[in-house]
């Protein structure tokens, strides 16, 4: 199997730019599910199947190690890829159980990162923020200095939005986008500079309290360090070195 067997052109524009970390774990849970789908097909009742499972496997092998490269995800990134004719089932069930071991490293470390730039969504945040989407929704759409396709892809800014609140925790980005979205566009309500400014101030006010009243709930560290990942055996080819660790995860 080569890389467009496991991951599409299409999927692989849409993996994260600024998050390498998100980028190559949903790479990998694309290429996992191309993998299993392929295998299932293969029939290993003769040589043939064999090798063509042997040879989806070490692709799997080689296009994530390449992916964790691009990703700079250490240490995986520096994991020897054997050669085909080195490679076996014992290999192979050894990566995945190896990758298994960074995966959760990564998904977790990937979590405390997303609590870091999002914040609770409590009913008083909910309800403060959707009066203010409806009197904006309301605004933009008796504003006749918009034209059509303005309005349109303003309402449907705002109704994006506020799918958000729907989620367990909104993302600062998410209002950070509004925020420049509706301040950009022209019209009454934006030149006047009043009505549309106050609003988005009274969504970023309430944003900021359940902030701050979320991370001290969590004692979450403000500019926490980037997570080094760890591998399984510390005397592996490829691993980092222990003093390199010590101070980051207890392993």
């Amino acid at each position: 199997m080569l890389i467009f067997d496991f991951i599409t052109q299409e999927e692989i524009d849409d993996l994260p730019d600024d998050d390498p970390q998100a980028a190559f774990t949903t790479f990998v849970r694309i290429a996992q599910r191309r993998l299993g789908e392929r295998t299932n097909q293969i029939d290993t009742d003769n040589s043939d199947g064999w090798a063509a499972l042997s040879d989806a496997r070490h692709g799997f092998m080689n296009v994530v190690v390449a992916a964790a490269k691009k990703y700079e995800i250490e240490p995986l990134s520096s994991l020897p890829i054997p050669r085909l004719d080195e490679f076996n089932e014992n290999a192979h069930r050894q990566f995945r159980a190896d990758l298994d071991h960074y995966l959760t490293q990564l998904l977790l470390d990937n979590s405390s990162r997303a609590k870091r730039d999002s914040v609770l969504v409590s009913v008083e945040l909910k309800k403060t923020i959707r009066v203010c989407l409806h009197e904006l929704r309301d605004a933009t759409a008796k504003d006749k200095s918009l034209s059509e396709t303005k309005r349109s892809e303003l309402l449907r800014q705002l109704e994006k939005f506020d799918a958000e609140l729907d989620k367990k925790r909104l993302n600062l980005l998410a209002v950070t986008t509004l925020t420049i979205t509706l301040l950009s566009a022209p019209g009454g309500i934006w030149a006047s500079g009043e009505l549309g400014t106050k609003l988005l101030n009274t969504i970023w006010r309430a944003v900021a309290e359940a902030k701050v009243a979320d991370d001290e709930s969590r004692r979450l560290p403000s500019n926490a360090p980037p997570m080094m990942i760890t591998g399984p055996r510390k005397d592996d080819p490829g691993l980092a070195k222990k003093s390199e660790l010590d101070d980051e995860i207890p392993f």
